[in-house]
């Protein structure tokens, strides 16, 4: 929820990244407190994130080779809908869906990789009460009224949460503007769910799935009054960089849906990444810096320190802020 240079990538020939494969965490090809998940949120679809996958070769035993053709294809068949039943179901009841989209999503390079580490007691318990209420799953079967969503207040949309610590702040200290978070991190769905419950905060939303189907088929022209991407994954590896989500397909995206005067915020640890995005956005003609002098922006006070920027800092990092508004 962040998530997606939106170049697709050919039928057939998979990313860089192995298709299909059980989603690894973000957070190790980081040198450091990147660890954002939806924004650098879009995996390829072939096999939605799942406790539970089968492929092909898991499906046979020892014991099919003494079965006839026959008989071992319909082995595979029953073990393949066993795998695609078990993709589709929520792992919460009334939770937020293991694969939303469905049939929306496409073979084209993502940012992202859902990870799904243990959840606690208590994320469990926030999913199962709260989501019905708060969480909304990205299927791109609709478009939002968030006016009705967030009872008339200005939306901003965050990609990428982590475990929605900074973002809960952020609704607590500004409650006259709504918050559409968007990741794929399970237990970070249901902290930032019993977060907000905790500081009485009713002004989050938080979104289940790929950020893209949300920002290209869920929300109306100019329904934003901002874009907050704060610590994608930098993925740092040069053959990996297509998979930032600062790109400028990903803007141009975004700037049919925010408002004119909107600000998208960026924030990243990564030298090169701030480099990078400090020159997409300076050159894309929808986006103007706010900075006079065309650089980087100090800290603003709404955004809180995260955990993961502390931990940067800590190791000698230096964080950078990007401002650019809607024109």
């Amino acid at each position: 929820m962040s998530e997606q240079p939106l170049n697709p990538s050919p039928a057939g020939t998979p990313d860089d990244a192995a298709a299909g494969t059980a989603p690894a965490a973000p957070g190790p090809s980081a040198p450091g407190p990147t660890g954002s998940t939806a924004a650098d949120a879009l995996p390829l679809p072939a096999e939605p994130a799942s406790d539970a996958l089968f492929h092909e070769d898991d499906a046979l035993s020892d014991e099919d080779a003494a079965l006839s053709d026959e008989d071992a294809a319909a082995r595979r068949a029953a073990s393949f809908e066993r795998a695609r039943r078990l993709r589709q179901e929520p792992r919460f009841p009334g939770g937020p869906a293991a694969d939303p989209a469905g049939s929306h999503h496409e073979r084209r390079i993502r940012s992202f990789q859902p990870r799904r580490s243990r959840v606690t007691t208590g994320q469990q318990e926030s999913l199962e009460r709260l989501w019905p209420q708060w969480g909304l799953d990205i299927d791109g079967k609709r478009v939002l009224d968030l006016a009705e969503l967030f009872g008339g207040l200005p939306v901003v949309l965050e990609i990428g949460f982590g475990m929605g610590e900074a973002t809960a702040q952020m609704a607590a200290d500004d409650p006259g503007t709504g918050i559409l978070a968007v990741d794929v991190h399970t237990p970070g769905q249901g902290n930032l769910l019993g977060l907000a419950e905790k500081a009485g905060s009713t002004n989050v939303r938080v979104a289940n799935g790929d950020a893209v189907i949300l920002l290209r088929e869920m929300l109306a022209p100019e329904s934003l009054d901002g874009l907050r991407v704060y610590f994608p994954d930098p993925w740092p590896k040069a053959r990996h960089h297509k998979r930032r989500l600062i790109q400028p397909d990903f803007l141009d995206l975004v700037a049919p849906v925010l408002k004119p005067g909107a600000i998208v915020h960026c924030a990243t640890d990564w030298e090169p990444y701030a480099e990078q995005m400090l020159e997409v956005l300076t050159a894309h003609p929808r986006f103007e810096n706010t900075a006079t002098d065309g650089g980087y922006t100090p800290r603003p006070a709404f955004r809180p320190l995260t955990r993961f920027e502390g931990q940067g800092l800590d190791k000698g990092h230096v964080v950078h802020d990007l401002l650019f508004a809607r024109v």
